[in-house]
């Protein structure tokens, strides 16, 4: 088995915190390079009244400021949790960082090709029943998708104690 490029998917959780520490290890004992991804999901933004055309029912260049100030927050946000994941754990392993914006499992799979990764490296809160029913798993349908190989590191509570 060949690992010379590993993609980690990362958020602000201690879920994708630990799956990164498992990345990072794998890249120092393979020598691999590593690309870490942030994907940012639309977030939407309800129309208060102000800023929307009352005959079209559209945004106007108020809302549209205020969705591009929104992005803004959410990319500096990304960068920030993108930057304290390498600075902990990198050491000396060189880093790409690819920001996404959209499904978050989709923009997993389409940076993994982009980065021509031998391996996806992501975590999982181990949701079950109703509630990964109704919350859909990241993780599950990146395993489904993917072309490579994908490693999904599990985190129990008790870890975290």
């Amino acid at each position: 088995m060949k690992i010379s490029k590993i993609l980690i998917g990362i958020d602000d959780s201690k879920y994708a915190e630990h799956a990164a520490e498992y990345g990072f290890d794998i890249a120092k004992k393979f020598k691999a390079s590593v690309a870490v991804v942030n994907i940012i999901e639309p977030m939407i933004v309800p129309e208060t009244g102000a800023g929307v055309d009352p005959l079209m029912g559209t945004g106007t260049a108020g809302s549209i400021t205020q969705e591009m100030e929104i992005l803004d927050i959410q990319k500096n946000n990304s960068e920030n949790i993108v930057d304290a994941i390498v600075k902990r754990l990198a050491g000396d392993i060189e880093v790409t960082h690819f920001t996404e914006y959209g499904s978050t499992a989709d923009g997993i799979i389409t940076c993994a090709k982009e980065f021509d990764a031998d391996l996806i490296v992501i975590g999982t809160h181990r949701r079950s029943g109703l509630d990964r029913l109704l919350m859909g798993s990241v993780a599950e349908h990146v395993v489904r998708h993917s072309e490579i190989a994908v490693l999904v590191v599990p985190f129990a509570e008790s870890e975290s104690q």
